[in-house]
């Protein structure tokens, strides 16, 4: 199930899903995105008994295993634990994406932690519980929400002269924040800061003000 689909139409229908749920998102602030979370509280997994969560993350998920359980609990759902994976950094509005050929190197040295996790789930094992000391509560504790009062804003967006307006922004933006205007893209206020309009755009047109500027954009996609 495509999560991001689900979150572009605002579809919270109820899922007729297996007994056993794997969540596999992306890090932000130390926990798993803020609109994950919402679309997974609002939306009933049908027959579902079991979930694990599979987090990727430029360098570390901090204590957002405590945070799982507790969704997973609020869903009924029995918690079988939060595993991380170390991928390519691609939040380019904070920290630098690799080149090509290290993001290559980066995810194929995360193959054996991926093959490890499809094991345990397999064999429905719960994952190892991952560290916790007070870096990690601070970040996924206080820090979370302080992050995204503050920096998770679009102000900062803005496209330069080779924008040629073919609206991929638009159709990647999971919230539906972007719009095109005279064929240019305009921001509203629901940004998640996923970096999707900036790293997906064709012709590198698109700036997260001087932060951005002269960074690689990393998608997947583009590197194999």
């Amino acid at each position: 199930v495509d999560m991001n689909a689900k979150i572009k139409a605002t579809d919270y229908s109820p899922m007729k899903t297996g007994r056993n749920i794997i969540v596999v998102v992306p890090t932000y602030a130390w926990r798993i995105p803020q609109i994950v979370s919402e679309w997974l509280c609002k939306t009933e997994l049908l027959f579902a008994e079991r979930i694990w969560f599979v987090m990727d993350c430029g360098g570390e998920i901090g204590n957002a295993a405590k945070y799982n359980r507790r969704l997973a609990e609020q869903k009924h759902l029995w918690y079988m634990g939060t595993a991380q994976v170390i991928m390519p950094e691609n939040y380019i509005a904070m920290f630098g994406a690799p080149k090509a050929e290290e993001a290559r190197k980066i995810v194929r040295n995360a193959e054996p932690t991926i093959m490890n996790i499809i094991a345990h789930i397999k064999a429905e094992q719960p994952f190892a519980v991952p560290r916790n000391n007070l870096y990690d509560r601070l970040m996924s504790g206080p820090v979370n929400p302080i992050f995204y009062h503050f920096f998770v804003k679009s102000d900062a967006f803005r496209t330069d002269a080779t924008c040629v307006g073919c609206g991929q922004c638009v159709k990647n933006c999971p919230l539906n924040n972007i719009t095109l205007k005279d064929r240019k893209p305009v921001w509203g206020k629901q940004c998640t800061h996923c970096m999707a309009c900036i790293c997906y755009c064709p012709t590198e047109a698109i700036e997260y003000g001087k932060k951005s500027v002269g960074k690689p954009r990393y998608h997947f996609e583009k590197i194999f």
